[in-house]
């Protein structure tokens, strides 16, 4: 069994890829191809924004955004606790402070209330200047946007929206990537539509902000390559992985994401009761990059995945470590007491196989060694 089976994906879709790599190979335009453009407006398409820009990863799209808005040595970020690494460390790439806001028991996402805690203590504090906000649509599911944006615009901030996990999730149909002033995907491999290898993209509907990513992307270039008008980096998507992502964006648009969501009620049809299964409020809608549980303590969990490891079942945990114990940002005040969901979350949670392609003898296999072992 597959924790995310993107070999199921490519034998059904082969034809179609191989095709598209080929053109590439034969057309040899590695760099910029017309692939490129086609998958980025068809990308914000889809989303339903003015702008898609395209770029090496998802980190470097956090990164770009950042540098965009000179982020930089005395301002404070916003960031969920609990979340992969990349999201603060780009704050502090920059050289300004990330600041570490606890997230809600239920969604997995940044918690409103604290958040705003957050920011009016760092106001009170006088040390730093508030900038931005960034929130995470953890598993595929949005963050609290609505209320998000309230609060930005109270303190004026700006808000950049990690969706690297949440591409193809909304909320009362509007689509993730589309929130803040910015946003930002990863097509990572094992994301909700990913390339094969690295890539990543940024949303916006910000002229200005499109045309200065487009130049910061390529070494600060102005009217031609050779023309530097600013120090940018090196950070593109490249054609073949371009022509493969457009095959995936339409299997992706066409079944993918209500593949998942089939899934996900199977899941529950089977755990609720026996574990406590993913929580989607009140119109949100998940695109699934993980199906995570919670049990009752860090032994009870650790058994739990010794036992499907046993029966040939991966699981993984995210994340056995929050942001604010990472060595790399112990330079930074926290208080272990401000993060005591995260902090309950690391131990306790565990995300079960979740792909379009898993099978509802699959599902059946994982919900049995689940129940065997709890109850």
């Amino acid at each position: 069994m597959e924790f995310r089976d993107l070999k199921t994906q490519y034998q059904k879709y082969k034809q179609e890829i191989d095709f598209a790599v080929q053109e590439v190979l034969t057309n040899a335009n590695f760099i910029g191809g017309k692939e490129v453009k086609e998958l980025e407006d068809q990308l914000a398409d889809y989303v339903g924004v003015k702008h898609c820009i395209t770029c090496a990863n998802g980190t470097d799209a956090l990164n770009l955004v950042m540098m965009a808005w000179d982020i930089k040595d005395g301002d404070a970020v916003f960031i969920p606790d609990f979340t992969f690494f990349s999201t603060g460390e780009i704050v502090s790439f920059r050289g300004a402070t990330p600041v570490f806001v606890d997230v809600d028991r239920e969604t997995f996402n940044i918690d409103i209330i604290k958040l705003e805690r957050a920011i009016i203590k760092t106001i009170e504090e006088g040390k730093l200047n508030p900038k931005a906000i960034i929130p995470v649509d953890l598993f595929g599911l949005p963050a609290d946007y609505i209320e998000i944006e309230r609060i930005a615009k109270k303190y004026d901030l700006l808000v950049l929206e990690d969706g690297a996990q949440g591409f193809g999730g909304s909320i009362n149909g509007r689509r993730a990537c589309s929130f803040g002033d910015a946003a930002t995907t990863s097509f990572f491999p094992a994301k909700p539509l990913g390339c094969y290898g690295d890539g990543g993209a940024i949303f916006t509907n910000d002229d200005e902000l499109a045309e200065l990513l487009k130049s910061l992307k390529v070494h600060g270039k102005g009217d031609n390559k050779y023309d530097n008008v600013r120090i940018g980096v090196n950070s593109r998507l490249d054609t073949v992985q371009a022509a493969i992502l457009k095959v995936k964006l339409k299997a992706f648009i066409d079944h993918e994401v209500e593949d998942v969501n089939r899934i996900y009620q199977l899941y529950n049809e089977r755990l609720d009761g026996i574990v406590e299964i993913p929580y989607i409020p009140n119109g949100f809608y998940s695109s699934f990059a993980q199906y995570t549980i919670k049990l009752k303590n860090k032994e009870q969990r650790d058994g739990l995945q010794a036992k499907l490891k046993d029966h040939g079942i991966p699981s993984m945990i995210y994340y056995v470590k929050s942001m604010h114990k990472q060595d790399a940002f112990s330079d930074l005040e926290s208080d272990d007491r401000e993060f005591d969901i995260t902090n309950e979350l690391c131990d306790t949670v565990l995300s079960l196989p979740m792909h379009p392609y898993l099978s509802e003898e699959e599902v059946n296999k994982v919900c049995g060694v689940i129940k065997q072992f709890i109850e």
